[in-house]
């Protein structure tokens, strides 16, 4: 393919691809053969505004349309997306280079909130209380807060989407969706299916771009609130510029998250859900398994157990029968590398370094195999950063209580596990950890759709979390109307203070 044969990957505004003003582009890759694919252009600050004028005009008429008619929307939608699944299964393994089985359960997990949202009806319900006072009822009613800001991270983008534009549009709002420029396509055929399920033109828009463009949005007056998926500067950095700038935000931030062996564990188990919550999707999830904290004497044996699994690990093409996939980009790929140097400088042990790897793919790819470190140091970067790669690191500790003091010191808080066959000691870990999500012999403990997903700390700013009851308290204001219809023995005027009688 030559530079002119590559396509350009357009905005999606009014219900259909728009190139905008701005002429800045940006690469697209496939991780797994280094090449350059498309080229996704880049909003300007006046191509934002032109989105959010047309998703403004849209809206009210969304706003007006009734709960069942936007539940149909999105209950066609879920069918078209269970229908035609393995074509967004494709896109996310060309640009993000997850292999295809990771990218079916990325849209399973999507869907799973899509399936929620088809119970707006019930979940849009307000209160009502008769007779509080003599003839008054006071009931409360969710109204939508208008037109909404989605900015999405490039390791799920398809699933983080799909937590929060299904339940933004069937509570009546419209919905501006920046995705990540690293692998955009998917966000346009979530667009497309949105539209041939029926969703009218212009209440949804999909602007690319980089930090330009999520500026705009984040000043953008027409914008009412901010909902944002990725690492924690980024995600302080929107909810304080946008809490300045009067919106509601929730942002999701980063996260190192600890996984606690006790020595009464089955250490089979937990070394099959180190190695897979460690390495699934390359490491690049905010709830993969980075620091396991093995609670001696079990050190060596479980080290040994997880170094022997990753040994059959097939690293390569994510359309090939392999195990993990590339890094997304070569300087992330080159960066997470680089800890490996720091960890052995710091007196750690690389038991298995995932520079060597074999690997069943274009030599061009930006590869980087499973790699495991042990008896890392609390003091090094290796443990601290979130690397967000393909590198366990494992730190001993001598009991339950220096494994909790570590996760708890973190300034991170959003998931952690426990294995143990304890029920007194795994009991008291879900009551103590100071961690969002708890997993109890469950390594990705991602909450089902009909709960909420977030964690504590630095891994959250802003008090909703993402989708679950707090998706739809987000995306609704509640209004509480106080009511008295008179009647003919009403009593006049009164400029005392109203009491209740």
């Amino acid at each position: 393919m030559t530079e002119t044969d590559i396509p350009t990957i357009d905005h999606w505004v009014g219900g259909a691809p728009w190139a905008g003003a701005s002429p800045r582009t940006a690469p697209v890759c496939n991780p797994a053969t280094g090449r350059v694919t498309a080229a996704v252009r880049l909003a300007g600050a006046s191509d934002v505004d032109a989105a959010v004028a047309a998703t403004s005009a849209a809206w009210p008429a969304w706003r007006d349309a009734s709960i069942a008619r936007r539940q149909s929307v999105v209950f066609a939608f879920r069918e078209l997306l269970n229908a035609r699944a393995d074509e967004l299964a494709a896109i996310l393994t060309a640009e993000h280079g997850k292999v295809l089985s990771d990218a079916r359960g990325e849209i399973a997990r999507g869907l799973e909130v899509v399936e929620f949202a088809c119970g707006a009806g019930h979940l849009l319900k307000g209160e009502y209380s008769e007779s509080v006072s003599s003839g008054v009822d006071v009931y409360t009613v969710r109204q939508p807060v208008g037109v909404v800001g989605v900015i999405s991270p490039f390791n799920f983008p398809a699933m983080v989407p799909l937590w929060f534009l299904p339940i933004a549009l069937v509570a009546g709002n419209a919905v501006v969706l920046k995705p990540s420029e690293k692998d955009p396509s998917a966000s346009l055929w979530i667009a497309r299916l949105f539209a041939e399920a029926g969703l009218p033109d212009g209440v949804l828009s999909v602007v690319h771009g980089d930090k330009e463009a999520v500026d705009a949005i984040i000043a953008h007056p027409g914008i009412r609130s901010l909902s944002f998926v990725g690492s924690t500067p980024i995600a302080r950095y929107i909810y304080e510029r946008g809490s300045a700038a009067g919106k509601r935000v929730q942002a999701l931030g980063g996260a190192k998250n600890h996984m606690l062996v006790l020595p009464d564990a089955d250490l089979d188990l937990a070394a099959d859900a180190a190695v897979n919550a460690g390495f699934g999707s390359a490491g690049e999830r905010c709830m993969a398994v980075s620091a396991l904290l093995a609670v001696e004497p079990v050190g060596d044996a479980l080290v040994a157990k997880i170094a022997e699994r990753m040994a059959g690990l097939r690293v390569g093409d994510g359309t090939r029968a392999c195990d993990m996939g590339p890094l997304i980009t070569r300087e992330h790929r080159d960066r997470v590398a680089g800890y490996l140097d720091v960890a052995t400088a710091d007196g750690a042990v690389v038991v298995v370094d995932g520079r060597d790897v074999d690997v069943d793919g274009d030599p061009g790819g930006f590869w980087l195999g499973p790699t495991l470190v042990d008896r890392v140091p609390t003091g090094s970067a290796v443990y601290t950063d979130e690397i967000f790669g393909p590198v366990l690191s494992v730190v001993r500790v001598a009991s339950y209580d220096e494994g909790l003091a570590l996760i708890d010191a973190s300034p991170y808080g959003n998931g952690t596990a426990i294995f143990t066959n304890d029920g007194g000691a795994a009991r008291r870990f879900q009551r103590e950890v100071n961690v969002g999500m708890v997993g109890i012999n469950v390594p990705i403990p991602v909450p089902v759709a009909y709960h909420s997903f977030g964690g504590w700390k630095a891994s959250l700013f802003g008090d909703a979390k993402a989708y679950g009851p707090h998706g739809f308290a987000f995306f609704t204001q509640e209004k509480a109307v106080t009511s008295r219809w008179l009647d003919p023995s009403h009593g006049g005027v009164d400029l005392g203070f109203p009491q209740h009688d």
